[in-house]
Formats: C-alpha cells, structure tokens, sequence
C-alpha cells in the first residue's frame, strides 16, 4: 500500500505521486471504472432500441454532518443522482463522481464514502465510470464536496412530463415524509434535539420501473430534495396548469417528525426527503402503481395523497378539520444544507 498518510493535504491535489496514490488506492480500485482515459466510452444495448433516448443529470452534494444516521454523502451523491434520471423516466447506467476534498480531511472518512458509493452503486444498477479530485486548502470547503453526474436510457414509448398531468389523475408518495430533513437538523446538534429518526435515502430506480410496468400510462414524477412535497406539487400544478388537492389525513407522517416540527414551527410539507417521489398516474391505474411500489422495500409504505383537479391552478390541501389551505412553494431556505 503506497498511501500511507492519515489525512490529505495540498500534495495529494497537485498532480504527482501522492495524487495517483489517493486516487488509485481510495477511488479507482473501488470503483473499477473500464480502462484509465480521461474519458468514459459508453455502450449500451438499451440504445439500440427504436425511440430510445438518452438522460442526463447533474448535482452538487455538500450535505453537513457529512455522515448522518441512515447515510452519509456518498449516498447521497449516488442515490440523489439515480432519482434525478427515474422520475423522468429513464433507467439509470452511468455516473460520473468528482470530489472536492479540503486539506486535513481524513483518509479513513474519504474511504468510508468511497465504500458507500460503490455499494449504492451496484444496488441501482449503475457503474461508476469516470470522475475527478480536486484538493483545497483548509477552510476553503467543508470537508467534502461530492458532484455527480448521471446518464440513463428513457425507453420508446415513455414520456414523463410535469405538463401531462391532467385533472382525476392520482398523486401517489412511496413512503413517509420529511424524514431526511428531520434527521440532519438533529443529527447537527445546535438545538439539542435527540431522535432516533434515520434519513429515507435510497435509490428509486427500480421502483420506478416496476411502475412504469404497471401504469403505463404514468404522467410525470418529481423527487421530495430540497422543498419537499409542497415545492413538487406545486412545480406540477404550475407546469400542467391545474390544481393539486391532497389530504391532510391521508399524508404518510412520523410522530416523531410531527412533533419536531411542531416544536421548532415547521412545515413537514416543506421537509427535505432522499428517498421519497411523488408519482401522478391515470386513476386507472392507481391501484397497480401502488402494489407495485409497496412490493419493494423503498416503497412499502406507499400511498395515494392527493390528486389533480380542475377549477383552479393552486396546490391545496383538506385539514383533519375538513376545511382548506393553500399549500404554497417554500419561501426561503427552511433547512439548509441537507443535500
């Protein structure tokens, strides 16, 4: 083993020996991308498919605490970036993964991520092909910075739009909300909150194959990240140029998130999730996209939340005292850096 240090430092960004020592030792050997060019070359069968398209995504991560209860940056990057190409439709094959790593960061931690990765990696079906380090000097990053980009095929026949979604289709999420957000904010300590909450990420690619399968006739899906359900709804509602109605009563809720928010004044609707997807079918459908979901584990706890309606273009939601409120984007930065 040629890496000996501890910790980075300038020289293992400056182009020489300590450099090709971190990135072969801590990345290529665990990533194993095909062959060493500056460049990945990309095949695939699924191309050759009449109509088939390709995918392209692309997200920064600079998640704080960088590992967390249920996962850690790496997880983040790679599940972050399958989710980005499976709402649209397309499954997911190749990722890209560039890092920028401040000087003093640990060897260990930077190996714990790489492990995640790859692990993450081969559980969505993707490989980890090409990618890039970059070192700072103290102070000028937090830690590790994680960006990915990733690269999919949309098959014939599919097209997931947000301006699809149409008035009586159904507005389904896979499993319980706010459950990311909730465990950063404790996982930071600054307010001295304890839970045992972990965060909800996950790769959702093959979840949203098996719905496609199932619900041909599926109309868009968007990620819970940043802003949460509330945002989504309302970038469909906007797109479409309908109204979204949901349920109060029929939103899959933690006690524990409930009432952290309720401690802190905040909207559960807004919470972050990395594992969560809001998927609008024909209502025809709606009952084999949600056996379909809920065979897997990352969507066991699926249900249906809401759906589109005409007469107005606003997202809204029926209290459990029956009456309604106006459910808007998020104004603002509720929780930062939780992805």
């Amino acid at each position: 083993m040629a890496l000996r240090d501890e910790r980075v430092t300038l020289a293992h960004g400056g182009g020489g020996k300590a450099m090709r020592d971190l990135i072969e030792e801590v990345f290529t050997s665990v990533f194993a991308p095909p062959g060493m060019e500056d460049q990945a070359r990309l095949q695939a069968e699924a191309l050759a498919e009449p109509g088939a398209r390709l995918a392209f995504t692309t997200d920064s991560y600079v998640v704080t605490p960088i590992e967390f209860p249920g996962g850690d940056i790496g997880k983040i990057a790679v599940c972050g970036t399958v989710n980005d190409l499976a709402v649209g439709g397309a499954t997911p094959l190749w990722l890209s993964a560039a890092f920028i790593i401040e000087e003093g960061t640990e060897i260990a931690l930077l190996r714990r991520i790489v492990a995640t990765m790859a692990r993450e990696a081969e559980a969505a079906g993707v490989k980890i092909v090409t990618g890039d380090t970059k070192v700072v000097g103290r102070g000028a990053c937090d830690g590790v910075f994680v960006t990915t980009a990733g690269v999919g095929v949309i098959p014939g026949g599919v097209e997931m739009a947000a301006g699809r979604v149409a008035p009586g289709d159904v507005a389904i999420v896979n499993g319980v909300l706010g459950d990311h957000g909730a465990t950063i904010l404790a996982a930071r300590g600054d307010l001295a909150l304890s839970s045992a909450i972990e965060s909800d990420c996950a790769a959702l690619g093959h979840l949203m194959v098996d719905v496609l399968t199932v619900a041909p006739g599926a109309k868009a899906a968007r990620d819970l990240t940043r802003g949460g359900l509330a945002s989504a709804l309302n970038e469909i509602a906007e797109a479409a140029g309908c109204g979204i109605e949901i349920e109060e009563d029929a939103l899959p809720l933690r006690t524990e998130v409930v009432g952290m928010c309720e401690i802190l004044g905040l909207d559960p609707l807004y919470l972050a999730n990395e594992g969560r997807l809001v998927v609008f079918v024909p209502e025809a459908e709606a009952e084999a996209a949600l056996a379909a979901m809920r065979a897997r584990p990352e969507g066991s706890g699926a249900v249906i939340v809401g759906r589109a309606v005409g007469g107005h273009k606003q997202v809204r939601m029926t209290t459990a005292f029956g009456g309604q409120r106006i459910v808007d984007m998020l104004v603002g930065e509720q929780l930062p850096r939780i992805c």
